[in-house]
């Protein structure tokens, strides 16, 4: 029987209701919160500290699970600025301009130093090589021969272990682990990272270090109501006395899509702010291009896939648009509109995301039609139950979120 832990993968120290979903995570027993030095750029681990301020007689109750590998943000800057940083760091992939990445020991001693400080803590329960695999995604990039690339990405983690054994022999961290999304693919698929020889990668570390037995107790993979591969390697797992955290519970692909497995309401509001700011831009001849932009949003507001790509077309196309726009207005024209722009948005992305969950329950009809719930409460019940899966890992970043989360799991 599966149990929820909190996942920080959006979660920001300068969000209060972030933090007070923290905290009511933690005195209503939740037992791990999972992170990463790359979430929210390091906002993520600051807000954990933040949320037990004044509840530091539950730190022994929860456990922390941090993750290091992506090289981003002021990481990123860092790197590319600071010429000492990036000459102690080894075996980089360059996987895009905004994203390099390594498991080099030096890299995971840096961001364990950084993590701890943000967490404001001495020691860290578990620590994770966080997606080791994008070695593998360049090698395969470039035409390396499979075997040449399985044997320099076992020599990458296994060099990883030695380090991280060193580290439980410090006493800066408790136990390891892998998250990697290539455990949940198909065994045929290049991508796959096997996982048969880690206890021997770990093994072989633990003696390199001195250690009397090696402290690799965890994997951390994508698993989900559409997507079951990752139960091979979670059966796998647990045979073997390992853990199993399942994140991804609600994002999921099937047939080379996307699905957020979750419900929405429509938008009571939309049509009002939608005419409000319509009219407010038909007054001045410079609003003229927010005008069609606004009725091609709503001409168009059924037609995104899922959630996510409504997310992604926000931030990098109408977002930028909408900037240049309000730059060319007149100043007089601004007053008043931003915070109505603002509202207006708000409610077209709850109407995107109940399009979206419509469309959803009609694609997906076959996987839920056992199930009377909500397509959220569905999705999670299906890894409740799973008996090799330890944690499922859920974003609960509204103290709502975290009431519903934990009445599901004590039905």
């Amino acid at each position: 029987m599966s149990n929820f832990a909190f996942g920080t993968y959006r979660v920001n120290d300068l969000n209060p209701q972030h933090i007070q979903a923290l905290k009511d995570a933690i005195v209503s027993g939740i037992e791990m919160i999972d992170t990463s030095s790359n979430y929210m750029d390091g906002a993520a681990e600051r807000a954990i500290a933040l949320a037990f301020e004044g509840l530091e007689d539950k730190i022994i109750d929860v456990e922390i699970v941090s993750k290091f590998g992506y090289i981003q943000g002021k990481t990123l800057q860092r790197y590319k600025n600071d010429i000492s940083f990036s000459n102690s760091i080894t075996d980089v992939v360059l996987y895009s301009d905004d994203c390099y990445h390594s498991i080099a020991p030096a890299f995971l001693r840096d961001q364990l130093t950084h993590t701890l400080q943000r967490l404001k803590r001495e020691q860290l329960d578990c620590y994770l090589l966080h997606n080791p695999e994008y070695y593998l995604l360049d090698a395969i990039r470039r035409g390396v021969d499979k075997d040449e690339r399985l044997d320099e990405m076992y020599r990458r983690i296994e060099l990883s272990f030695i380090a991280l054994e060193k580290e439980v022999k410090k006493g800066r961290i408790i136990s390891y682990g892998i998250s990697s999304n290539s455990f949940s693919l198909s065994r045929m698929n290049e991508e796959f990272l096997p996982y048969e020889d880690l206890l021997t990668l770990a093994q072989n570390a633990s003696y390199e270090v001195g250690n009397d037995k090696h402290s690799f107790t965890t994997i951390e993979l994508p698993i989900n109501i559409l997507e079951t591969e990752g139960l091979k390697c979670a059966s796998w797992a647990k045979a073997n006395g390992l853990r199993v955290l399942a994140n991804r519970p609600l994002n999921a692909q099937y047939n080379g899509a996307m699905y957020r497995l979750a419900e929405y309401d429509d938008s009571k509001e939309y049509y009002n702010y939608f005419n409000e700011l319509i009219e407010m831009c038909e007054k001045n001849e410079n609003l003229e291009p927010l005008v069609s932009l606004l009725e091609e949003l709503d001409t168009n507001k059924h037609r995104f896939a899922w959630i996510g790509s409504y997310d992604m077309y926000y931030y990098s196309q109408m977002l930028p648009y909408i900037k240049k726009i309000l730059q060319e207005a007149e100043e007089d024209a601004l007053e008043g509109l931003l915070e109505l722009i603002e509202l207006f948005l708000q409610e077209y992305r709850k109407s995107v995301a109940y399009e979206c969950s419509e469309k959803t329950k009609q694609k997906l009809e076959n996987f839920f039609y056992k199930c009377n719930a909500t397509l959220q409460e569905c999705a999670l019940e299906f890894l409740l139950k799973e008996q090799n899966i330890d944690y499922t890992l859920v974003g609960m970043r509204k103290p709502s979120y975290v009431q519903q989360i934990l009445a599901l799991k004590n039905r």
